[in-house]
């Protein structure tokens, strides 16, 4: 029995899925990681995580740009 190929054929935890939006949003994730995300982690599970991602990210956006222009005015 190998260990090695143990880490790979477990689906990946929430982290692992927020970890991988995150990289693939900003264009760093790792072939392998890519190739872990497509083979055993579930289609649902990234496309909630992105949606709840970009909808924080607008979020921010927007919040830093009404602080700034309130400074501003």
């Amino acid at each position: 029995m190998s260990d090695d190929k143990q880490p790979e054929e477990r689906k990946p935890g929430p982290l692992a899925v927020v970890g991988s939006i995150i990289s693939a949003a900003f264009g760093v994730q790792s072939s392998r990681n890519r190739e872990r995300d497509f083979k055993h982690g579930r289609f649902r599970n990234y496309v909630i995580t992105a949606i709840i991602f970009v909808g924080l990210f607008i979020a921010t956006v927007f919040t830093i740009v009404q602080l700034v222009l309130k400074q501003t005015s």
